[in-house]
């Protein structure tokens, strides 16, 4: 740390919730900010329970992390109090002023529209949303009555607490390829997903920032439509273990091999220092709850190494099962 950004590398579902309840738990930072919508979930086990978090940082699992919407973000009040009561953190919660808010409209409008639809949108009402924030007509958080306890302004008390030394996670949504800037548009998302903008969002300024942490899954899924390179069927996908729902929506998340070239993409456009890989075990089950990389297989150690050598940085976080725990740590040794 003192100020990590998290951002997912390919198109969503690669982990990030697992590799940032990890990071909660071992590096203990004093706040994590959330970008992005509701129609990204970030799933966490902890303790055999799984949360899937469309609002509520995935960092709720340390108990004494300020949790943070960043004025970038657009809010879901019901789902947002919905969580806030599952994860129990009313107390340490906050939400920007400035932060926009989908309303029922927005959700109509995107479930409805044959244009979006053909497009796979999640049916949440998020780009309806952003298009109402851009013409200057959107709600924000400070007009919503149930919203007002917990109001703050988050690029305040962030710059704030870099100034006194504390631990900050910037936690992204969705995945680099969906990027309305770099993804493959138009079957990306309504706006930017890149280390850059997960910043904007949170109001903090680049020279604030220690590390940028891209999450890879072992292999690739994205979900609704749009192009996939090396994309496998279902059939194939369920014969090799990696056929997936999402897990906000439920929908079938389409498969295909790493590509390095869309890693090698995503490190140099997001300035990323360090990388994660999760679902190691899935691509080789021999790994499956390992926490120490000399116990790893050998062609499992290949495909790490060779990740590092096309990339050029070090993977310093590899997800070995489900679990926050079930992770090899590697940032002392690289």
């Amino acid at each position: 740390m003192p100020c990590t950004v998290i951002t997912g590398a390919f198109w969503g579902d690669e982990g990030k919730g697992k590799i940032i309840s990890y990071l909660a738990l071992k590096d203990k930072p004093d706040i994590c900010v959330r970008t992005g919508s509701v129609n990204a979930a970030h799933t966490v086990w902890y303790k055999g329970k799984r949360y899937a978090l469309h609002m509520v940082p995935s960092t709720f699992i340390y108990e004494k992390c300020r949790l943070l919407i960043g004025a970038g973000a657009n809010v879901h009040v019901q789902k947002f109090l919905e969580e806030v009561e599952l994860t129990n953190v009313k107390d340490r919660i906050g939400v920007d002023r400035q932060a926009s808010i989908i309303e029922e409209k927005h959700s109509i409008q995107d479930k409805t529209s044959a244009h979006l639809r053909g497009l796979g949108t999640t049916g949440w009402g998020v780009g309806p949303a952003i298009e109402e924030r851009v013409r200057r007509t959107a709600k924000l958080a400070k007009d919503i009555p149930e919203l007002q306890p917990y109001l703050t302004d988050v690029a305040g008390e962030v710059n704030e607490a870099l100034e006194n030394g504390k631990k900050i996670v910037l936690e992204g949504t969705q995945g680099f390829m969906l990027s309305l800037f770099h993804g493959t548009y138009p079957y990306v998302t309504g706006r930017d997903t890149s280390a850059s903008a997960i910043c904007s969002e949170a109001g903090v300024g680049p020279t604030k920032v220690d590390d940028v942490l891209i999450v890879f899954k072992a292999f690739i899924t994205r979900v609704g439509a749009g192009p996939l390179p090396g994309e496998i069927s279902k059939e194939e996908a369920i014969k090799r273990g990696w056929f997936e729902k999402a897990a906000g929506t439920g929908r079938d998340r389409r498969s295909a091999p790493f590509n390095f070239e869309l890693a090698k993409k995503a490190v140099k456009v997001n300035g990323a220092t360090q990388a994660a890989v999760t679902k190691l075990d899935i691509l080789y089950p021999k790994c499956k709850g390992v926490r120490n990389y000399d116990e790893l297989p050998e062609d499992a150690k290949k495909f790490i190494n060779e990740i590092e050598k096309q990339t050029g940085i070090p993977v310093v976080l590899i997800g070995t099962g489900p679990d926050a725990s079930d992770i090899i740590d590697r940032r002392e040794h690289v």
